[in-house]
């Protein structure tokens, strides 16, 4: 095993079991990050323009391309819809807001698991000082090397939490930026689609009043 790799290692033992649940949370943590860039990118690389999408409304088939977000909500539309403008009015609401819960799925969570991580380290340093005065009480403050184990406790593990908290946080709320951009483009999509089954109805209503 390399230095490095010893080293890595000995600094996690040496700050206790707290270290534990704070190393899992982050690699959880930074899994689901990885997991949401790739699903923005995936979403984000829409080629589907409104004139196309409004012709799928008027029946015509859905042209081929890479799936983004405005395709996803079409194609889902298009699957469930009934062929009567006021029911699928429904569907195209119910398929954006699915769509809009899958932008956020996972945000929270990542959220939740940088802001614990100071907190783990802030337990772990009350415990590494309740250890120092364990010691202190015992030895007095003439046996630096035992004090010298609280201490490291205390240090490593508020800095641990730090080092997961602070770059966990900022990806955290860029990822909430980027989920917010991506919904206000797909509420004007849906906007267009549904002035489009609106006037469906309209018209219909018309063809119904003159007959």
């Amino acid at each position: 095993m390399s230095d490095l790799a010893w080293s890595t290692w000995d600094y996690a033992v040496t700050g206790g079991w707290v270290m534990v649940p704070m190393i899992l949370g982050s690699i959880a943590m930074w899994a689901l990050i990885l997991e949401r860039l790739r699903a923005f990118a995936r979403l984000s690389a829409d080629d589907l323009e409104a004139p196309a999408a409004l012709a799928v409304i008027g029946g015509a088939p859905v042209p081929p391309g890479r799936l983004g977000l405005r395709r996803l909500v079409l194609e889902r539309f298009v699957a469930a819809r009934t062929g009567r403008a006021a029911i699928d009015r429904a569907v195209l609401r119910h398929v954006t807001e699915r769509a809009r819960r899958q932008l956020r799925s996972r945000l929270p969570v990542i959220g939740a698991l940088a802001g614990v991580a100071p907190l783990l380290g802030l337990l772990g340093t009350v415990l590494g000082m309740i250890e120092t005065f364990q010691v202190i009480s015992v030895f007095g403050t003439s046996n630096a090397r035992a004090m010298a184990g609280g201490i490291s406790v205390a240090l490593i593990t508020t800095e641990t939490g730090l080092l997961i908290a602070i770059p966990g946080l900022f990806v955290s709320g860029a990822l909430a930026r980027k989920a917010k951009r991506l919904e206000s483009g797909l509420d004007e999509f849906s906007l267009a689609l549904d002035r489009s089954l609106r006037e469906q109805i309209r018209s219909t209503d018309l063809m119904e009043a003159a007959s």
